[in-house]
């Protein structure tokens, strides 16, 4: 179902608001609110950042200093929104496949399933070997800190299971998390202790530089950081199942809800005892951030499905439904190079503001003209 043809709240009546509230969603429908969710995520990668830095720019003040810090990745242990960000993707990917699946059984038969998923898997994992090289300036075809591989790795995990009972779904995202967590905690490395976090002391590190050779300069974790990103997908997928049922709205928004704070307690619960670092993907971070992430996409959910406020969610709804063309696009076209050429005669404390915008406007431009145009790149 396009944007526009979802009808506002205003022009139900009650008994047809009640009816639409119950109904399981069409195997064609699309979840609004996930495309409105998935774009506002994206947004923050693909310019909002550099338009909050810009407005700092003109004046240092409390509230653009919170927001800027907020925007870049804590340097090890603790939490900062922009961590979330890859996780908020995890999750979806896993919400979005029943709603996938749901459709493409209606005209395809398991094994051309199959091959779809293979297909678009590799397809992923390919983009992400060719954004990490260009952006590297060197052949990368295993970046596992680059989110599109971890994504093409689980989306396939979300597709086996896709047709598992709901509680084995949860059984294997909890082993996932539990077993990461001990082999972490009692898994010991040349030179590294079991149950080390540090930076540059730790048994991801150390699996990195034994099967890749080397270890990402930042710290971040490629190869068993794998493991725990595949549980926040799996969570997306009992999600996705959710929303497929045919529970009542509110139900649905309440389980998500329920979810996210749960995730939230538990994460900083366990953060004492396995500490939240990010670049290792620990379980604390995972369940954390998968907390989080289900808190954001629940409000999202109300406002836009529940609720029925639409409007305001389009603009992140058009660049939600291009992602992947938008975050490929940001490694391989200097745009922001190419702006830029056309700004350095903006004063010094207004350039890297309107630099920002223009990029954003011409990137949610090109993406409107796509979005008019049933123009969407899907792996």
């Amino acid at each position: 179902m396009s944007i526009a043809a979802v009808p506002t709240k205003a022009a139900q009546t009650t008994s047809e608001a009640h009816a639409a509230s119950t109904i399981r969603p069409a195997a064609g429908e699309r979840l609004v609110s996930l495309d409105a969710f998935r774009g506002f995520i994206m947004f923050w990668i693909v310019g909002g950042g550099a338009l909050m830095a810009g407005l700092r720019n003109l004046g240092s003040n409390p509230v653009s200093d919170a927001i800027v810090y907020q925007l870049n990745h804590t340097p090890w242990q603790g939490l900062r929104f922009y961590d979330t960000i890859w996780p908020c993707f995890m999750l979806m990917v896993g919400v979005a496949v029943p709603f996938s699946l749901a459709k493409a059984r209606l005209t395809q038969t398991q094994s051309q399933l199959l091959r779809k998923a293979l297909t678009r898997a590799t397809v992923l994992f390919l983009l992400g070997s060719l954004r990490e090289s260009v952006s590297l300036n060197a052949p990368y075809w295993v970046e596992l800190s680059s989110a599109l591989q971890p994504i093409a790795i689980a989306y396939l995990a979300a597709f086996f299971l896709a047709r598992t009972p709901i509680k084995v779904q949860a059984v294997v995202a909890g082993v996932l998390l539990a077993g990461y967590a001990a082999l972490l905690a009692f898994v010991s490395a040349p030179g590294v202790a079991a149950g080390s976090y540090a930076k540059g002391a730790n048994l991801v590190l150390s699996t990195d530089l034994a099967i890749l050779g080397r270890a990402h300069p930042e710290g971040w974790g490629t190869v068993i950081c794998t493991i725990p990103t595949l549980a926040t997908t799996i969570l997306g997928l009992i999600l996705g199942e959710v929303l497929r049922s045919d529970r009542p709205k509110w139900d649905k928004l309440r389980i998500i809800a329920v979810t996210g704070a749960c995730g939230v307690v538990l994460g900083a619960a366990l953060n004492p005892v396995i500490p939240v670092v990010m670049k290792l993907w620990t379980t604390s971070y995972g369940i954390l951030t998968a907390g989080w992430a289900c808190l954001m996409f629940a409000l999202f959910y109300w406002a836009i499905d529940v609720a029925g406020f639409r409007r305001w969610a389009f603009p992140f709804a058009v660049i939600g439904m291009n992602a992947v063309a938008v975050y490929m696009a940001g490694s391989l076209f200097p745009l922001n190079h190419i702006v830029g050429i056309f700004t350095r005669g903006v004063s010094a404390n207004l350039e890297v503001l309107v630099r920002a915008v223009v990029v954003l406007a011409v990137e949610w431009g090109i993406l409107y003209w796509m979005y008019r145009r049933k123009i969407f790149l899907r792996a």
